[in-house]
C-alpha cells in the first residue's frame, strides 16, 4: 500500500473519452493499447510516450501538438489500469507491457522509432527500452530518476523505504551500455523528482548523452517552457545523430 500509494494514480475514462482532437484508438478498439496521431505529411518516423503516473494517455496531447508538425507519428502508449484498460499497475506488469507496445510499433511501422518516457514513464521506458534497443533511434527521458529508492528515499527520509517497495525502477542499471542517443531533461524547480536525481542518471550514462536543465520550471509545469527550436534540436539529436 505504501508503494502504490506512493507511485500509481490512474485515472480511469471510458474509449469516448480519450478519442478527440484528431486521435484514434491504436492499434485498435478491440486491443487499445493507447492513441495514435498520424501527421499530415507521410510519416518519417514514430514517437512512443510513456506518461507519467497521474492520469491517462488521452491527458498527454501537447506531445502530439509538438512532435506531430515534425513529421512523427505519435502514439500516447496507455497502462494497464489506466484509461479504459483493464490489468494490475505494477512495475512488471508495465513494462512488459511496454515492450510489447514498441515491439507491435516497430512491426508495424518499422523506423526510426522515438521513446519519450516523463517521470515514472521514463522508469517505464528506460526498463522497456533495454529489450528493444536494436528498433530504438533515441530515447527522450524528461524528469527521471536514477533509481527510485533514492526518491522515496527523500519524501520518506524517516521509512526503510528499501524494504517497502516491491518496484525498483532502476534506470541506471538498465541503461547501462544502451548504446543509443539518450536525452535526460530536468526541471530546475521539480519539487516532487528533485534535479539531482536526473543529473545522478545522466551522469552515469554513456554517450551519447545530451541533459537539458529546464530553469524555473517544476515537475508538472515544464512542457510550457519548451519552445519549436528546443524540440527541433532534441530530435536532431536523438534520431539523426544516433544515425
Amino acid at each position: 500500500m505504501f508503494q502504490d500509494h506512493l507511485l500509481y494514480y490512474p485515472d480511469q475514462a471510458s474509449m469516448a473519452e480519450l478519442v478527440a482532437g484528431g486521435l484514434s484508438p491504436w492499434p485498435s478498439v478491440t486491443d487499445f493499447r493507447g492513441l495514435v496521431a498520424e501527421p499530415t505529411a507521410p510519416a518519417h518516423g514514430t514517437a512512443i510516450v510513456f506518461h507519467g503516473n497521474a492520469g491517462h494517455a488521452g491527458h498527454r496531447q501537447f506531445y502530439v501538438e509538438a512532435l506531430s508538425r515534425r513529421g512523427l507519428r505519435v502514439i500516447l502508449a496507455e497502462y494497464p489500469g489506466y484509461g479504459p484498460r483493464s490489468g494490475k499497475v505494477g512495475e512488471q506488469s508495465l513494462v512488459t507491457d511496454a515492450e510489447q507496445t514498441i515491439a507491435l510499433a516497430h512491426a508495424r511501422y518499422g523506423g526510426p522509432l522515438l521513446i519519450i518516457g516523463e517521470s515514472l514513464g521514463a522508469g517505464v521506458a528506460a526498463a522497456a527500452s533495454v529489450r528493444a534497443r536494436a528498433a530504438i533511434a533515441g530515447l527522450l527521458l524528461f524528469t527521471p530518476w536514477d533509481r527510485l529508492e533514492h526518491v522515496a528515499s527523500h519524501h520518506y527520509p524517516l521509512l526503510p523505504v528499501r524494504w517497502l517497495l516491491r518496484d525498483r525502477y532502476d534506470s541506471t542499471t538498465h541503461l547501462a551500455g544502451f548504446g543509443r542517443p539518450i536525452l535526460v531533461v530536468v526541471a530546475g524547480e521539480d519539487r516532487i523528482v528533485p534535479t539531482r536525481f536526473g543529473r545522478a542518471l545522466y551522469n552515469a550514462l554513456a554517450d551519447p548523452k545530451r541533459l537539458s536543465v529546464i530553469e524555473g520550471a517544476g515537475h508538472n509545469d515544464w512542457f510550457d517552457a519548451l519552445d519549436d527550436a528546443w524540440w527541433q534540436q532534441a530530435i536532431e539529436f536523438l534520431l539523426v545523430s544516433g544515425r
